[in-house]
């Protein structure tokens, strides 16, 4: 017995007459009458009892009633869950991104849940080796992240949308006096204060970018302290203990007392920012409506 013998039993039960529901199924009664008595020889039992044209359930035919309606239900339901997944408005869609990189989530989440309220969410933070095994494991489908992608796998792995530029710009303790009143400030200030450094053992593309910016201006800054982790830069420099660059974007994320962010005279540089993922692998509909969020 099959889903299609299921359905033409229960539009029998609806209509009781096999001439009904041979009209309402859009067949000849021949061919119905024959499904229908497959089905009571696979049973070994009557699911109608005949009066004239008439059919009326058995005790049988009820039990079968009530269950064929359950399981058609479960297979529509299903059905439509497969096609939506495939269409992307439902499944969970996993993302990483590097931490300086966080406070781009939020809204483009937003705007995507307001279109695919059924889809839900695994993101992974990490940096650009961590993100680079997940991919490859294909643990998350997409990673935001700082340009350019640092992995051990080679760029040519990965396909990559860019994304606007985000300017870099000093953090600095509001407790010091030297600039509680100012709104910007140059390189060759910045040089003459203690400086925190974000670098980890397996990405150095900010910090390089950030110490050739010094260099260029053929200044040397007094890097007192490295760090991989944004958020404990940050506590830092409320502490007092020192000053740091980072991207614009990222300070959206933290609402630290006992800092302030400058803009950089002297300098224009920018932190280039983009979504990858793995060349060769075939975006779900999921990931592809989250990317445009970001293009569109």
């Amino acid at each position: 017995m099959d889903i299609r013998q299921l359905r033409y039993f229960l539009t029998i039960a609806q209509e009781g007459q096999i001439t009904r529901a041979a009209k309402q199924l859009n067949m000849e009664q021949p061919p119905l009458s024959r499904q229908l008595k497959l089905m009571e020889e696979e049973l070994g039992v009557l699911l109608f009892e005949r009066s004239g044209k008439q059919l009326q359930l058995t005790h049988a035919g009820e039990l079968l009633q009530n269950r064929a309606a359950s399981l058609l239900n479960q297979f529509n339901e299903t059905l439509t869950e497969v096609k939506e997944i495939h269409a992307g408005i439902r499944g969970m869609l996993s993302i990483g991104a590097v931490v300086s990189c966080i406070s781009l989530l939020p809204q483009r989440i937003h705007i995507f849940r307001q279109q695919y309220p059924e889809v839900t969410f695994k993101i992974r933070e990490g940096d650009h080796s961590l993100l680079a095994d997940q991919l490859d494991k294909r643990n998350i489908e997409l990673a935001v992240t700082r340009l350019p992608f640092e992995s051990s796998f080679g760029p040519e792995r990965y396909a990559v949308q860019p994304l606007p530029s985000d300017p870099f710009v000093a953090v600095l303790p509001s407790s010091w006096e030297s600039v509680s009143s100012h709104t910007e400030i140059s390189m060759r200030e910045l040089a003459e204060y203690p400086f925190l450094s974000l670098k980890t053992d397996q990405t150095i593309g900010m910090h390089e970018r950030v110490i050739q910016e010094f260099k260029r201006g053929e200044l040397e800054p007094r890097v007192i302290c490295e760090c991989s982790s944004v958020a404990i830069i940050v506590a830092l420099v409320a502490e007092g203990i020192g000053a740091t660059i980072l991207p614009e974007s990222v300070m959206s994320s933290f609402t630290i007392p006992n800092i302030r962010t400058l803009s950089i005279t002297s300098a224009d540089f920018q932190s280039d920012v983009g979504i990858v993922w793995l060349r060769d692998h075939v975006l779900s509909n999921r990931a592809m409506h989250f990317l445009a969020t970001f293009i569109e």
